[in-house]
């Protein structure tokens, strides 16, 4: 870690990773060593997905139905951008270095043209951007002081707009900072605001999916 972290202690590092469950932090680098190579190189090695704060490699939460709904809600702000031509959405292994040696993976993100580097796709399997907006569908074992943190890197990095999505309560809270936020339930319709101007999808059609059968 850093000579400047505040981090001195186990309780301290709990406390920066927003109480995550200890079986999500790795070990190995040892806590606080951990480079951004060491993300691709367990990916690559494990097919495991990890963050990294602080040097700490800290596993994905994942979930089946989860991912599902994420991969739901991707195909629809494709179905919006792409005839656009807006930028890229990304999905569950979108994964992005915020900013020096922090690495976020949001569930789902969108980021403009404007953003990459010669209006092109990143080369790099893990490219140092901050996304427009990002997409979290919460799973079991995020827990709410994750989320938190995770909001706070992703409006410092300047992140605009997340979304957290969470199918349990059929809601999703709207982000447009960390102290502003509005919470939709099933008879509210998501928007994209000024990130992308003109997207709607009611919430209970998000919702839906979590109910299809065959």
């Amino acid at each position: 870690m850093s000579a400047t972290s505040s981090i001195h202690t186990l309780a301290d590092l709990l406390d920066r990773l927003g109480g995550v469950p200890l079986d999500r932090i790795r070990f190995h680098p040892h806590p606080g060593t951990a480079k951004v190579q060491d993300v691709v190189d367990v990916e690559r090695r494990e097919e495991r997905l990890c963050e990294l704060i602080e040097g700490v490699l800290v596993e994905k939460a994942a979930g089946f139905n989860e991912s599902s709904l994420a991969a739901f809600v991707g195909g629809i702000l494709n179905a919006f951008v792409i005839p656009r031509n807006l930028g890229i959405v990304t999905g569950s292994d979108g994964t992005v270095e915020l900013m020096p040696d922090l690495v976020r993976i949001p569930d789902v993100a969108f980021t403009s043209w404007d953003r990459l580097p010669g209006r092109r796709r990143p080369a790099s399997p893990v490219p140092r951007l901050a996304p427009n907006l990002v997409v979290e569908v919460l799973s079991r074992t995020n827990t709410p002081g994750e989320m938190a943190v995770k909001r706070n890197d992703y409006f410092t990095a300047g992140v605009e707009l997340v979304w957290e999505i969470d199918p349990a309560a059929r809601t999703v809270t709207v982000y447009t900072s960390t102290a502003h936020f509005t919470t939709l339930g099933p008879a509210d319709t998501l928007e994209g605001g000024a990130v992308l101007q003109g997207f709607t999808v009611p919430v209970k059609d998000l919702m839906a999916e979590l109910d299809r059968r065959g």
